[in-house]
């Protein structure tokens, strides 16, 4: 388990990590799939594998997550821009990951899919919107 007590969550919440994605990452059932998409994200960044297997759908879940060729990025923040249900076991999240590869700044924009099945909620896939300007 990560040691970051009384730090601030690295999902960009505000919140100290044992008020947010901690007790998630511990076991806890996300309380929507927003809670969920925010504590993958924090999972990237502590590089807790297990956790985010186990929160990935079984039927698009891989067997391992890509192993990185070159450098791990470093995460530097993210952004969730909606979280809408789309149906009673089903929603979306929307999110803007920003990171860093090789001293190189990127951003990751999905919409993300997530469905709920016995209480508890797993990202499913996503999609990556064409790159906008402005």
């Amino acid at each position: 388990m990560p040691a970051l007590a009384v730090n601030a969550c690295p999902c960009d919440s505000g919140l100290p990590y044992k008020a947010c994605c901690g007790p998630l990452h511990e076991g806890r059932a996300a309380p929507d799939a927003a809670a969920l998409m925010r504590s993958r994200y924090c999972a990237y960044v502590l590089a807790i594998e297990p956790y985010l297997l186990a929160t990935w759908h079984a039927s698009t879940r891989p067997v391992q997550l890509a192993p990185h060729t070159a450098a791990p990025p470093k995460w530097l923040g993210l952004e969730v821009r909606r979280h809408l249900a789309s149906g009673s076991d089903t929603a979306i999240v929307e999110f803007v990951a920003r990171y860093r590869v090789g001293g190189r700044a990127h951003r990751l924009h999905e919409v993300s899919r997530f469905v709920r099945e016995n209480e508890r909620w797993y990202y499913l896939d996503g999609d990556f919107p064409a790159a906008t300007h402005g």
